[in-house]
């Protein structure tokens, strides 16, 4: 089943679950670092917005509701030939730069993984974290696999995964970041 929203499409194997949404912006964010939400501004257009980017998150295991943006609330239970895979969407700004300079949808192998590329420890479990460019937008893929010691036959399948994303240029989708 293909799962698309948001210019992004991915092939979601059978038996996997997939949850591809933009998180809501918290109430009465205005985007702006220190400036107290509640104030009035002279002219509302003068106030930059802040704008949610899309998260993708598929996994062998059923996505809760939720879930964090790197898996939190998922992948504490993984079993040993679970996978968590988790596309997250940066401001189209940062494309093409420094940390996401590196173009397409990076190739997923074992060598990749390792038990300490973990946001915070859990025993046993092993991640890999890639940023990069497609269209003029910026994305981070993190992978978590249930058992480091069995990541020779789970990073296939996050491989298939990771291989069927499809993402459009960021002239043909929605508008991305803050602003409008």
């Amino acid at each position: 089943m293909r799962r698309t929203g948001y210019g992004i499409s991915v092939e979601v194997p059978v038996g996997w679950s997939a949850a591809l949404a933009r998180r809501a912006a918290p109430a009465g964010d205005n985007g702006l670092p220190g400036l107290d939400a509640g104030a009035p501004a002279a002219d509302p257009r003068d106030l930059l917005t802040e704008r949610t980017l899309p998260v993708l998150h598929v996994s062998t295991r059923p996505v809760p509701d939720g879930v964090g943006d790197f898996g939190g609330g998922a992948v504490e239970v993984l079993g040993a030939e679970d996978v968590f895979v988790a596309l997250l969407e940066y401001g189209s700004d940062l494309a093409d730069t420094g940390l996401f300079e590196k173009q397409g949808v990076p190739r997923l192998a074992p060598s990749q993984f390792g038990t300490n590329r973990m946001p915070r420890e859990v025993v046993g479990r092993s991640a890999s974290q890639h940023f990069f460019s497609v269209g003029g937008r910026a994305f981070c893929l993190f992978t978590v696999l249930g058992s480091h010691s069995r990541r020779m036959a789970t990073v296939p399948k996050a491989a298939q995964v990771a291989r069927s994303l499809r993402i459009s240029p960021a002239a043909t989708g929605p508008a991305r970041g803050v602003g409008g």
